[in-house]
């Protein structure tokens, strides 16, 4: 159980910490018009208007309050799916290997050698054209509500890096499982997310450096491989 693993949760942070600066260019332009002091800020075409400044760290938290919402129910979905699916085929070790190639697929992402994720992105451009009406409905963002609400529409944005966590979320075979891992790995979003000039530019050159992107790419990779049942076996052969 994930419960008992907290190298899976610490992945989930890491891929959403490192994955941040694709966050802020997938969703950037909304968190400035709520946590920048600005007045405008156009997102995919449309303006985004707040009339309360004053209250912008509000605004962005209440924002990222509702994307990681949305992560957690994404999760609670595909933890359904995967839970039923490992009763019905009886296949849990199965969905571990999968799990650890989920794993392994996204270490070699994180550390720029192999962007084998990218199909995943196509998953989230199906549902997207559904989801994204209901966002109009909360701009101008002027309220508390208005950014919960936008928050939870853009946590479903057609991102490779946010579909390819809850495939790896689904393996899990755990609903609790699966709502945890995309809890942590929306934590890890949160630090580029609410962040801005000095801060923000000393964290983003933090997470482009090669060293700091290899290490956490080899130790997600290092993850990966853990986690398959012949790897645990065979360690566990060799230390009885």
């Amino acid at each position: 159980m994930i419960f008992n693993d907290p190298e899976i949760l610490l992945s989930a942070f890491l891929l959403g910490f490192l994955g941040s600066t694709h966050c802020l260019g997938m969703c950037g332009g909304l968190a400035s018009a709520l946590g920048l002091n600005t007045q405008k800020a156009s997102i995919q075409n449309k303006t985004i208007t707040s009339t309360h400044p004053s209250s912008f760290p509000t605004l962005l938290l209440a924002y990222n309050l509702g994307r990681i919402t949305s992560y957690c129910i994404a999760g609670l979905i595909v933890g359904l799916a995967g839970f039923w699916l490992s009763q019905q085929l009886a296949a849990l070790n199965l969905l571990r290997y999968l799990a650890g190639i989920m794993l392994i697929l996204m270490g070699l992402y994180l550390a720029q050698w192999f962007n084998g994720i990218a199909f995943t992105e196509k998953l989230g451009s199906k549902l997207w054209p559904f989801i994204q009406p209901l966002g109009k409905r909360f701009m101008p963002v002027n309220t508390v509500r208005d950014a919960v609400g936008i928050g939870m529409v853009w946590g479903w944005l057609p991102c490779g890096l946010v579909y390819s966590a809850l495939i790896w979320a689904s393996l899990e075979a755990s609903i609790g499982g699966s709502m945890l891992i995309m809890l942590f790995f929306g934590l890890g979003t949160l630090p580029a997310m609410l962040t801005s000039g000095y801060f923000a530019q000393a964290l983003g050159n933090l997470i482009k450096q090669r060293w700091f992107r290899s290490s956490a790419g080899l130790m997600m990779i290092g993850f990966g491989i853990w986690s398959f049942p012949i790897v645990q076996l065979s360690f566990q052969k060799i230390v009885s």
